[in-house]
């Protein structure tokens, strides 16, 4: 990998704060943003827990992809951050603490609408640190069966992502690509209000387990075979916008802002991840980036907007 351009690293101006159910516990949660200061990262704090427990929100803390990704060990864990992740993201807010009382965030409705809108009513704060951005000097990817994801080298700062979404031909939601240039505008426009979906199959099979037992088809899009059932889509691709949501939201675990494009076919958190931990392996090896986890509890920074 290497560095193209370099910018100045940002935080939120203030406290923000939300509030909703857990889509996997059912839980009633509360969610803090607070302000940190430069080369913080995001953190992860389970203010539920003993000791309130920190949990750097970085790739190489990933312990499971199965259908979410998990940061974490044993009861020191929370899951789901992919959408906040992808909030902070693709608002380009590089230092945060992020506080809740549960093993995951509120689902709200599916999307990072609801999280985009308070981190950008806390207002953005900009600091003196410099945040690099990069990109890899050759195609970098992970193909496992029919499903690949790859980051293609740019030349300049910023993001690309395309995701070509096919479930095959008997699946209830047809065959879409999506391709978004990601800055804060167009995260905000065209990525973050895209819902979490799920096939009618599998939501049954999670009930099943237990998993979503205050989930309704209102809350996210559940498509049967004639389509969403109890709900219409904000976009005619908006599953595959949502998997670019994912996307931006599991390769900011990487700590690195990149720049180049993102192509990915059929891939799901597990890819994601995984090509995020390489290119985490290619970064040490270039030695451009150094990760150490923390073991003094992060102080918040608060300010005021500018």
């Amino acid at each position: 990998m290497r560095r193209i351009a370099t910018r100045r690293q940002r935080t939120l101006g203030q406290v923000a704060a939300v509030s909703g159910i857990g889509f996997v516990t059912g839980a009633e949660i509360q969610l803090r943003f607070l302000p940190a200061a430069e080369d913080t990262g995001v953190v992860f704090r389970r203010v539920d827990l003993p000791g309130r427990p920190e949990i750097p929100a970085h790739v190489s803390l990933v312990t499971g992809t199965q259908r979410r990704t998990t940061l974490g060990h044993g009861n020191e864990q929370v899951s789901l951050v992919e959408h906040v992740m992808a909030s902070l993201a693709g608002l380009r807010i590089d230092n945060c603490i992020v506080e809740i009382d549960a093993p995951e965030p509120p689902g709200m409705d599916g999307s990072a609408a609801a999280f985009v809108e308070a981190l950008l009513g806390a207002g953005i704060q900009p600091q003196q640190s410099i945040r690099n951005i990069c990109t890899v000097t050759a195609p970098c990817g992970i193909n496992t069966g029919h499903s690949s994801i790859a980051l293609h080298p740019g030349d300049k700062p910023g993001l690309r992502v395309s995701y070509f979404l096919d479930y095959g031909l008997d699946a209830p939601l047809p065959r879409q690509v999506a391709t978004v240039d990601v800055d804060p505008a167009s995260f905000e426009r065209d990525v973050a209000p895209s819902r979490t979906f799920i096939l009618e199959s599998e939501a049954a099979h999670l009930r099943a387990q237990g998993l979503g037992s205050r989930t309704t088809s209102k809350d996210l899009i559940i498509f049967g075979q004639m389509g969403p059932i109890d709900n219409a889509l904000r976009f005619a691709d908006e599953p595959a916008r949502h998997k670019i949501l994912d996307i931006i939201g599991d390769l900011a675990l990487l700590g690195i802002e990149l720049a180049g494009h993102v192509v990915a076919c059929r891939s799901g958190h597990p890819l994601n991840v995984a090509l995020g931990q390489d290119l985490w392996m290619r970064a040490g090896q270039a030695g451009g980036y150094s990760f150490r986890a923390r073991t003094q509890p992060v102080e918040p920074v608060l300010r005021r907007a500018a």
